[in-house]
């Protein structure tokens, strides 16, 4: 499946570590007019939908359904220390997302929107399957330090210190996100000069 590029709609993809702030600076590269399709929120609502629940209920037990609702934290635990678990729910859930993310940058591009931003963790990871990083006009990597964003992900997602690093060790690295982005944009600097970077870098782009 793949995404061909367009003329008056502007496709950017951001990337970036963990807690790095990758939902914010999406967020300001859309800007008012624009539109952001994130991919945890698109899991998310895969993940309730009757026919997965119920194989998630089968295959990690009743504890990883919680009522009408999975229980992303004992499925998070499960599938991140067992590499096959977390293969078979992938399977399950990625096709199910990229199929929502084509038809958001499709409808995106109907309706005119000026600018789609993809807040996809895995947006290089899966190219191969889904191509929607080379559909984007423009990738922009997210950096911040790693104390900083071990220190967002203890405070703001309850995690054990290290627990980021771990399941980072399951992406591609850093670096090499780094080294194919066309943009780099700090994150540990304050939202004044967030607001700022990702000005200066939508002038690049739009100048393109």
């Amino acid at each position: 499946m793949s995404l061909p590029r367009s003329p008056h709609t502007l496709v950017l993809g951001v990337l970036g570590g963990i807690a790095s702030g990758k939902s914010e600076v999406a967020r300001l590269l859309a800007g008012p007019q624009g539109r952001v399709l994130d991919a945890d929120r698109l899991a998310h609502e895969v993940l309730e939908e009757p026919e997965l629940r119920a194989w998630i209920a089968a295959r990690f037990g009743p504890a990883a359904v919680a009522g009408e609702r999975v229980d992303r934290a004992v499925l998070a635990a499960r599938v991140f220390s067992e590499p096959a678990a977390r293969r078979e729910l992938e399977a399950r859930v990625h096709p199910r997302v990229r199929s929502r993310i084509c038809s958001g940058v499709e409808e995106a591009r109907a309706a005119g929107v000026p600018r789609v931003v993809l807040d996809v963790p895995l947006l290089l990871e899966n190219d191969a399957e889904h191509g929607l990083a080379r559909a984007c006009d423009a990738l922009v990597f997210v950096d911040a330090d790693a104390k900083v964003r071990d220190q967002r992900a203890v405070a703001r997602r309850g995690w054990a210190s290290g627990e980021l690093a771990r399941r980072e060790a399951l992406q591609l690295p850093l670096a090499h996100k780094r080294d194919r982005a066309d943009f780099v944009i700090r994150n540990d600097l304050g939202l004044d000069e967030l607001r700022a970077a990702v000005g200066r870098v939508l002038a690049q782009i739009e100048a393109r």
